[in-house]
């Protein structure tokens, strides 16, 4: 994929220089952390600031936030850049065009780069090249009312990543890559705070918003005929592996409301891929 061009608009803040005197005072490492925003500036800041710990640069690609995301991220030091939205791995694929370094660090807009990870990232690189291209994160999720969750729904991700041996994918949908074969992956053991919701609202609207999304794949009819039996079968089997199988239930009153909402996103998946395919169908029986 070639570069796309997107204007700078860190250059508009007063702090965008800070980056630099950032990175000289972080690691030292030579990696570039590269953040999807849009209307983020609840957290951003904090994401920014605790990504310096291990980054040499922050790259924040938003897309035409209405809020103050862009002004807090520049103020922090971040690479600022505008780019209307292309789709979840597209989006991806236009940061990492804009990274210099070739290790790279992926971040969310609501992820926090912990002390721990942050030293063990350094250490890896404190003597050259790492052991491996690719490093799973695991990612401890924050509530919104009591603590993290580090015994619960802890789910490694492929987060620190060299370039040149893999990419993010160029799709509107999918956006994390496959290990290719013969490439040995490494786990870290510090994590990142991940503050998956600010409500059960939020909770919701991001269900919505990953099922609207995956319509965008086509289906075979073979995974729809599938999708029709779980719709009336699988929920409980939903729940109950987000329940049990991922220690949810070591998280209170938060963890159940979590795997009720995640299994009723599972769920919806399969309910909106049937009245899309049902649609579809009637569309082309009106052509008739």
């Amino acid at each position: 994929m070639k570069p796309l061009n997107g204007p700078v608009f860190s250059a508009l803040f007063k702090g965008v220089g800070d980056a630099k005197e950032k990175s000289s005072m972080g690691s030292g490492t030579k990696i570039s952390c590269y953040i999807r925003t849009l209307n983020e500036e609840r957290r951003i800041g904090d994401v920014v600031k605790a990504a310096f710990q291990v980054a040499e640069e922050v790259i924040v690609i938003d897309s035409h936030s209405t809020d103050k995301t862009r002004e807090i991220a520049a103020q922090q030091g971040a690479i600022v850049i505008e780019q209307k939205w292309l789709g979840l791995g597209r989006q991806k694929r236009f940061a990492e065009e804009h990274c210099k370094n070739n290790w790279l660090l992926d971040l969310d807009a609501d992820e926090i780069v912990t002390p721990e990870l942050a030293a063990e990232i350094k250490q890896l690189f404190a003597h050259g090249k790492p052991e491996h291209s690719i490093y799973k994160i695991p990612l401890f999720i924050a509530p919104p009312v009591g603590g993290v969750w580090t015994r619960s729904y802890i789910r490694p991700h492929t987060k620190l990543y060299d370039k040149r041996v893999v990419r993010i994918p160029d799709h509107e949908v999918w956006d994390h890559f496959k290990i290719p074969q013969n490439v040995s992956v490494g786990k870290l053991k510090g994590g990142i705070i991940h503050y998956a919701f600010a409500n059960l609202s939020a909770l919701i609207s991001k269900v919505n918003f990953w099922t609207d999304t995956k319509l965008l794949k086509p289906q075979p009819k073979k995974k729809i005929y599938m999708a029709f039996f779980r719709l009336f079968f699988a929920f409980p089997f939903y729940f109950l592996r987000q329940y049990f199988l991922r220690n949810l239930w070591r998280a209170g009153i938060y963890g159940f409301i979590f795997a009720v909402i995640s299994a009723f996103g599972r769920w919806l998946n399969d309910a909106k891929q049937i009245e899309k395919y049902l649609m579809e169908r009637q569309r082309k029986e009106r052509k008739k």
